[in-house]
């Protein structure tokens, strides 16, 4: 299939699932594996895009042994990113279809291998795993060009979290690139990558790594959780507490951030006497918090909580109230 053909399927079959969410309205638009089909779509258009836009400007497709790739002096997604279980649908994939989208590598010279990742390190992984060749675009690029490639990439993904792109940007700053070509590989304004930066220096990169890329913990919370850190007089220890506990350790990167976070609000290990905050939990998935102060309680949901989840849940109030009252009626009988 040639490019424009493959790029024409790839809108064609987006705008059939977008008219289709359209048809079916609000209950269906909002249907989790409608979007996540949709997104995937999406992603693989934007990739094949801008692997076009690549070729135009002088690059090349080829099969390059994974052994032959050296990795990025700036990585851009935890390691976990790349074990084996995060990677297993993505294997999978390629074993049946091989590999739809090219990574893009650069040649180095001198160096221990003659190329170096610049993205698509996903896919060399499953390549590797596989034994395969890497099927990629190689291209000469300075280390400028190559980092803001790599963030446009990025751009393109929608499952990089919040706090990996603050790692992104604090690496950048580490490493010496300006602010102008951090700004440009994160396509946002210079006020959001030093507030990125902010949090990635002050939080322990040991203490991060631990807690994982917590996929569905957005800005808000790491902010809230960077203020906690700060006014905490051992946080340090306290969080290493936290993270060493078995079930911590079996539980979700979500779940770990949670759990951490809740510890994090209390003072010498007494609860806060104003008030305290924890997160309402599900399957791993943080869907919103619950505050309690003297005042009164406050039920809050997360922006990626669906509305109709959150109209659901009002609907139930009366039936959940009513079954509230009767086992504190049952409890006073016994």
């Amino acid at each position: 299939m040639s490019r424009k053909d493959s790029k024409g399927l790839f809108a064609n079959v987006l705008g059939q699932l977008e008219n289709s969410a359209e048809k079916g309205g609000m209950q269906r638009s909002s249907s989790p594996h409608l979007l996540k089909v949709a997104a995937g779509v999406r992603q693989m258009q934007e990739r094949s895009e801008l692997a076009e836009r690549l070729l135009k400007d002088g690059g090349q497709i080829v099969d390059i042994d994974p052994d032959e790739i050296m990795e990025s002096a700036i990585r851009d997604r935890f390691d976990s990113g790349y074990s084996g279980a995060s990677i297993a649908d993505l294997v999978e994939s390629m074993r049946e279809h091989g590999q739809s989208t090219p990574g893009l590598v650069r040649p180095v010279r001198g160096a221990a291998k003659p190329f170096q990742i610049v993205f698509g390190r996903r896919r060399l992984a499953a390549a590797k795993l596989l034994g395969i060749k890497f099927k990629t675009i190689a291209r000469e690029l300075s280390d400028e060009d190559a980092i803001v490639l790599q963030g446009e990439e990025n751009s393109n993904r929608k499952d990089l979290s919040f706090i990996e792109r603050c790692f992104f940007a604090q690496s950048q700053e580490t490493a010496g690139y300006r602010r102008d070509v951090i700004c440009k590989s994160l396509s946002t304004g210079r006020s959001h990558i030093s507030e990125m930066i902010r949090i990635a220096t002050a939080l322990p990169r040991e203490i991060l790594m631990q807690i994982g890329p917590a996929p569905e913990i957005g800005r808000r919370r790491w902010l809230e959780f960077e203020l906690r850190w700060s006014a905490h007089k051992d946080p340090g220890h306290v969080a290493q507490l936290v993270l060493e506990r078995d079930e911590i350790q079996s539980a979700s990167s979500d779940l770990r951030f949670a759990a951490v976070f809740e510890a994090l609000s209390k003072a010498d290990g007494k609860p806060a006497a104003s008030s305290a905050t924890s997160d309402l939990i599900s399957h791993g998935l943080v869907l919103g918090q619950v505050q309690r102060s003297k005042s009164a309680s406050r039920l809050t949901f997360n922006k990626s909580v669906p509305t109709g989840f959150v109209d659901f849940i009002a609907g139930q109030i009366e039936s959940l109230h009513d079954q509230f009252m009767q086992r504190q009626n049952s409890k006073r009988g016994d």
